[in-house]
């Protein structure tokens, strides 16, 4: 009758792979949610920290069109920082059971882009270490 969350209809490939070239899921794993979820508040930790830096002279963007858009408006920046991360990790979940150049689970992507995450967030926490902490204290 009604299927979607509560009632899937698909929650393995369908059994004659050959007939279809995209097989889409109604049902991923929720460890694959916890994934998302994590790389997205990084993502947001990630842009909230780069201001800091960015306004305490520490540092500077490296991402030339981050660049512009920072010296734009940064509430664009934040925007499209935001939209951008959120849009490609939908799409790797949606992918998440295939490969990715035939080597890879794009499952596995989405671990090293949240590992990736984490050691930016790190290092962006050490430089404001050096940065603003001295001249607060």
């Amino acid at each position: 009758m009604f299927y979607g969350s509560f009632k899937p209809r698909r929650r393995t490939p369908p059994r004659r792979l050959d007939d279809s070239s995209f097989h889409s899921l109604d049902w991923y794993s929720a460890h694959l949610l916890a994934v998302a979820i994590g790389i997205l508040l990084l993502n947001v930790a990630d842009a909230f920290l780069t201001l800091l830096l960015l306004q305490g002279g520490g540092a500077a963007e490296v991402n030339p069109l981050m660049a512009v858009l920072i010296n734009h408006s940064v509430a664009v920046f934040a925007a499209l920082k935001i939209a951008a991360t959120s849009v490609c990790i939908i799409l790797m979940v949606i992918l998440a059971r295939y490969r990715f150049m035939r080597l890879l689970r794009v499952e596995w992507v989405l671990y090293g882009v949240l590992a990736a995450y984490v050691s930016l967030i790190g290092y962006e926490v050490w430089m404001l270490k050096g940065t603003l902490l001295p001249r607060i204290l």
